[in-house]
């Protein structure tokens, strides 16, 4: 009974949020740039990141003193540009 409750439950939860917030809205679009670029801030929130730790014999703490505020602004930034153009396009 307890799964038929669970899958109920998460069942009646998408279609609210999907009604909410249909499949092409600006929430999701938004959330695939924070999901994809968020993870350059820190140099181990991507595979890429972790890749490039070890093939370059980047120092964790060299990156984070030295990068991720430019990381961090570039993505902020970025997030500004497109909450901005979004009603304009």
């Amino acid at each position: 009974m307890t799964t038929l409750t669970i899958l109920l439950f998460i069942i009646g939860y998408l279609a609210i949020t999907l009604e909410q917030y249909p499949g092409d809205h600006f929430f999701w679009e938004l959330l695939a740039y924070c999901a994809g670029t968020g993870g350059s801030v820190l140099i181990i929130g991507s595979a890429a990141g972790v890749a490039a730790m070890g093939m370059e014999r980047i120092d964790f703490f060299w990156y984070l003193r030295y990068i991720s505020l430019l990381a961090l602004l570039g993505y902020l930034a970025g997030t500004v540009v497109y909450i901005v153009q979004y009603p304009l396009f």
